[in-house]
């Protein structure tokens, strides 16, 4: 595949081209034999539609320019060996696929399931030596659990089975191996962002057959993604809990989840509601069909090139998180480092958007900023947070892919 087909016309090819052969050396060095085939899955930006999709709803998300690269070789046995440049190395027996507790929150347990997803699926796998770099950022929610399941994915997908898995089934896979191997309780959001490519709207009334529909982003923009600070790591309770407040509610109604409920019934609902239910469950499901008819009216702002609309649906979806869904701050913690983030935001964007990024609580806020705004923008959130938080990242128009 074409550098700038993958980067866009606007890529460093030189740095590019460096990064590879370097990759590509390192393999042979080791493994004393240049790598057969070079992979590579990017990093995401959740636009719109946040903490929908486990309930079945609509969002908005987009692959964006930065990526996990992949040299790779065949194996013969069923090894699957993963020699990182940031994360310990990964082996994996893939004729080993039972649950490892220990393994939970590793990317062991990554693999084990991305394998077990696709072996449960009637194809035959072997295994595959790789070597990775990446630039997703740090710390900044763009997924980079999810670009590494969908990348192993889609090695195994293009190595042994002749592409037969869409990018649907490779995003599918990926969750279970997420929920059930490294043991988080994710939607599919991430995973279909990376796998699919491109700015897309999703709605997952069907989570294992999403309606994709593909978008042109909002030109004169760039995506800035600032980590605000704080860890992941202990905010897993706080992330289900959102997931299960929302489906606590729609079991009210006898249904799993709230897309299955009308939300004429219930709003009419509330009052009795209240008496079963935390105040906060009840915005957080009132955020969910709120959420839902944002990324409609996004979609919709962005098919008539009604930049100014869309923007708008971004703006209000950072306060909905705020007040609705909040997910923004971690409760007792008085520093409120997304909060102030996106506060500050407010008041240095002359013309854009901006709101909480990804799961929240702790991390990062995502801000669209005019071409010509950015290096001001960069600089006085580089004062706030440091410049080694900012990031600036354009929409990538491929998913994850083999490039040679």
């Amino acid at each position: 595949m074409d550098l700038k087909t993958l980067y866009g016309d606007n890529a460093d090819l030189t740095a590019l081209t460096a990064r590879i052969n370097a990759l590509e050396k390192r393999f042979e060095t080791v493994e004393g034999a240049k790598p057969e085939h070079l992979f590579s899955s990017s990093g995401r930006a959740e636009i719109l539609g946040n903490h929908t999709d486990h309930n079945h709803g609509l969002v908005m998300v987009a692959a964006i320019s930065c990526d996990i690269l992949a040299a790779v070789s065949v194996r013969a046995d069923g090894i699957v060996k993963i020699i990182a440049d940031d994360y310990p190395p990964v082996e994996v027996d893939i004729t080993d696929l039972d649950v490892k507790p220990e393994e939970f929150g590793t990317s062991n347990a990554l693999t084990r399931g991305v394998a077990k997803g696709i072996i449960d699926r009637g194809y035959k796998i072997k295994g595959f030596t790789a070597y990775t770099t990446s630039n997703i950022f740090k710390g900044a929610g763009v997924s980079s659990s999810a670009a590494f399941e969908v990348l192993v994915a889609e090695i195994f997908n293009s190595l042994y089975l002749n592409g037969k898995l869409t990018a649907v089934d490779r995003a599918v896979i990926s969750q279970y191996a997420e929920n059930v191997y490294f043991n988080k309780p994710c939607g599919i959001l991430d995973q279909s962002g990376i796998s699919i490519g491109s700015l897309v709207k999703l709605d997952f009334n069907e989570p294992t057959k999403p309606v994709i529909e593909k978008l042109d982003p909002p030109a004169g923009y760039t995506l800035v993604i600032t980590n605000t600070g704080g860890d992941h790591a202990d905010l897993t309770d706080h992330y289900a809990a959102i997931r299960k407040e929302m489906e606590a509610v729609a079991n009210y109604f006898g249904k799993k989840v709230l897309r299955d409920v009308e939300y004429s019934e219930f709003i009419e609902h509330v009052p009795a509601l209240n008496r079963h239910f935390s105040g906060r469950a009840i915005m957080r499901a009132m955020h969910f069909y709120a959420e839902n008819d944002r990324v409609i009216a996004a979609r919709d702002a962005l098919k008539s090139n009604n930049v100014k609309d869309f923007l708008k649906n971004v703006n209000e979806s950072g306060l909905s998180s705020l007040i609705l869904l909040q997910n923004c701050s971690v409760p007792g913690d008085v520093r409120q480092p997304v909060v102030l983030g996106i506060e500050y935001s407010r008041r240095i964007i002359k013309d854009g958007a901006v709101r909480v990024h990804g799961g929240g609580f702790a991390g990062s806020i995502l801000a669209f900023v005019k071409d010509e705004e950015v290096s001001d923008y960069v600089r006085d959130m580089s004062k706030l947070f440091g410049a080694e938080n900012v990031f600036e990242a354009n929409v990538r128009r491929v998913g994850t892919v083999k490039i040679y």
